[in-house]
């Protein structure tokens, strides 16, 4: 190719439509330019032309995208609809060939909008410039309605020769974002253009490159990848075929701790270094899958109520977890500076009533107090929803004079109706509203379970109002309609019937806590990581969010307990590490401690103390004897963060007191019990040359549980 580039490439719009800002697009990942730079179109027909004079370098195989490479270097990616990969080709006809050379305005072929919208997928295509980094100097885009073929946008290209003889390919393997928010693949690439994956040790890789390398040839190879993301301690691919997958061969890798296979996903437990093996697993493949994009997996349906029942829970469980997965170190951050501002409190550092105790509560209680608009966003992009609009309604429900009307002691506080201990303390259109009231009033601030309906409302709501209102107009009627329709379900109907049910919940535990707090914190302290096996937990952790978020300064003895369970797994950890001769085995323990005294027990429980001997059930007699004391101690928590690093989570706005003193006296000794059953009884050094394969139980086909 020629070292001598145009300076300027004129882009015209694929169809005829309204050119709308890339920001503007309904997927983060194009939205983010994690693809490149580039803009978005609202197609009002189903001609597509070409945008560019080029080569056609890439078309995929389902037809919902094709790409060009200009005279002047510049790759252009045109992606009709998001998250059409999903519909295999159908609403799509395109007629270019890769090879082909084809002139601005050329016919290319043809999308069928209505198909798409009833299938519930975005209309809306994407220009982008997926080698913007090497390629493009600047881009001037002008919004508005364009026809196809007709000028939208300026790119000034770079004048410098790509190194080599060609520029890269636009599959990018070097690029970790999947163009859809649901997670799957969308920019699939014919198998002759695809880079091969390394499998030999021959490569030059070294380090996590070596890992990931030794990973995916493990899964099956690149090929078998549909998506991948990561949690915590944990790698979670979506495979085209989980046979292909040889767990030894993984398990083998350098740097992983244990494989799994649950809910549609085939799991690799890394710990710590989870995020750094993940980026250069995606650097590797041909295409990834950004860590905040959900999967939209095929499951097989139940054919009985009791099937039915076990799906419903299943998916319950999943949407919790994926909208509470991404906040986790956030709440635990928030409560770890309530119990600093609290220290500084305590000793006279800070006022109460000073200006920098106001910030400092200000910053630590945010995030509590506008729960719904933070957990609207992530469940929104987990149920495929608009996490914008979703946001905004969860601001709605935490709004300051819905708050005020909620109050009893306000001065607008009203009685319309009450029907046994519901109070209807306000109307909408006459209709009667019961708005959650708390101690100082709250409406439905620091709440989780209304918004994640919202947002499943939403996704349902959303693509209906797309495929009904003219795509001229969508921009403004579809976030207009949506905000208005399911805040008014939400306030009316569905607030008030899941504040009953979580409250019952609750209080029913709380009831049993305060029955006999001992005897709960020897039962809770023995299970509670049993739970976390079969993923159960999930459905308690928004019950803690939801108590230490409530108005007045939330607190919870629940957590309490759950937090000397963490210690315990590191106690057993710990015994490992001290008794131990086998080297393998004590570079794991001693990383899995720390872990595990941290608050993530995922390394020590399924790396070590579920796979030798019997270290789990006598780590688990440390949780139980930590739980046990926790009880008798009668300790608090104002915190999210638990284990040894959480100690501030324990001290009360008042200062230090039992909570505080308790929490020490209960995690020393679940660390000297749970160490000392495990040193003693609970593993010898053979047990280390009879590894067992360990099985991480679900219930039921749903996203697994996080750390």
């Amino acid at each position: 190719m020629s070292d001598i580039r145009d300076p300027e490439v004129t882009i015209a719009s694929p169809v005829n439509g309204e050119v709308i800002d890339l920001a503007d697009v309904p997927d983060p990942v194009f939205s983010s330019k994690a693809v490149g730079d580039g803009f978005g179109i609202k197609p009002v027909s189903g001609n597509v032309v070409s945008p560019v004079d080029g080569t056609v370098i890439m078309v995929a195989d389902t037809g919902h995208a094709i790409a060009f490479e200009t005279d002047s270097g510049l790759e252009v990616l045109l992606h009709l609809g998001i998250d059409t990969v999903q519909l295999k080709g159908e609403p799509f006809a395109l007629k270019a060939s890769l090879g082909d050379r084809v002139r601005v305005g050329q016919s290319i072929g043809t999308m069928d909008l209505d198909a798409i919208l009833k299938k519930g997928k975005s209309t809306t295509s994407i220009v982008v410039f997926t080698n913007t980094d090497t390629r493009l100097v600047s881009l001037k885009v002008t919004l508005g309605m364009v026809d196809a073929g007709k000028p939208a946008a300026r790119a000034e290209v770079t004048n410098e020769a790509a190194s080599g003889s060609e520029a890269a390919p636009v599959e990018a393997s070097t690029d970790p974002a999947s163009d859809s928010a649901s997670g799957s693949p969308d920019q699939p690439t014919p198998a002759a253009q695809r880079p091969a994956a390394a499998s030999s040790a021959d490569d030059g890789l070294t380090g996590l490159d070596a890992t990931a390398r030794d990973i995916i040839a493990g899964i099956g190879g690149a090929d078998n990848v549909r998506s991948v993301i990561h949690c915590i301690t944990r790698l979670r691919f979506y495979l085209k075929d989980e046979s292909l997958a040889d767990d030894a061969a993984v398990t083998e890798s350098a740097d992983v701790i244990d494989v799994a296979r649950a809910g549609g996903q085939y799991q690799v437990v890394i710990g710590p270094k989870v995020a750094q093996v993940y980026n250069a697993v995606v650097k590797q493949l041909p295409q990834g899958s950004g860590e905040d994009a959900p999967e939209e997996e095929e499951r097989e349906r139940p054919t009985t109520f009791v099937g039915w029942m076990k799906y419903g829970f299943s998916s319950l469980i999943g949407v919790i977890t994926g909208s509470m997965i991404p906040i986790i170190g956030v709440l635990a951050a928030s409560g770890i500076l309530k119990g600093i501002l609290a220290l500084l409190t305590y000793y006279k550092v800070v006022g109460d009533e000073t200006d920098t105790y106001k910030f400092i509560d200000a910053m630590s209680s945010s995030m509590f107090y506008f729960l719904p608009i933070i957990v609207g966003f992530t469940a929104a992009r987990r149920l495929g929803a608009n996490p914008i609009v979703v946001a905004i309604i969860g601001g709605v429900l935490c709004f300051p004079t819905l708050v005020a009307m909620s109050n009893p002691k306000g001065e607008g506080y009203h009685v319309i109706a009450q029907l046994g201990k519901t109070v209807f303390n306000a109307d909408f259109f006459g209709i009667p509203v019961a708005l959650p009231t708390g101690r100082e009033g709250m409406a439905y601030t620091s709440t989780i379970f209304p918004i994640i309906v919202a947002a499943w409302l939403a996704s349902r709501l959303e693509p209906w109002l797309e495929r009904w209102i003219p795509a001229v107009i969508q921009s403004m009627f579809v976030p207009l309609l949506e905000i208005f329709i399911v805040s008014a379900l939400i306030l009316v109907v569905f607030g008030p019937i899941v504040m009953f049910f979580s409250g019952f919940i609750a209080n029913g535990i709380n009831s049993i806590i305060t029955f006999n707090y001992v005897f709960a914190g020897l039962v809770i302290g023995a299970l509670y990581q049993s739970l976390v096996i079969f993923g159960l937990h999930w459905a308690v952790i928004p019950i803690i969010a939801a108590q230490l978020a409530s108005s007045g300064g939330g607190e919870s003895r629940i957590n309490a307990i759950v937090s000397a369970t963490m210690i315990a797994q590191g106690a057993g950890a710990l015994a490992i590490w001290v008794k131990s001769k086998n080297p393998r085995i004590r570079q794991l323990a001693g990383p899995a401690t720390i872990s595990a005294m941290c608050g993530v027990t995922e390394p020590a429980m399924y790396g070590l103390n579920l796979k030798y001997g019997r270290v789990f059930i006598t780590a688990s007699i440390g949780g139980a004897v930590g739980g046990l004391l926790t009880g008798l101690f009668n300790v608090n928590m104002w915190g999210f963060t638990g284990a040894f690093v959480g100690f501030p989570s324990f001290i009360s706005k008042q200062g230090i007191d039992s909570s505080f003193t308790g929490f020490w006296i209960a995690s020393l000794a679940t660390v000297i019990v749970g160490f000392l059953c495990t040193y003693f009884f609970g593993f010898k050094e053979s047990d280390f040359d009879a590894e067992r394969e360990v099985k991480k139980v679900r219930l039921g086909r749903r996203e697994p549980v996080a750390e």
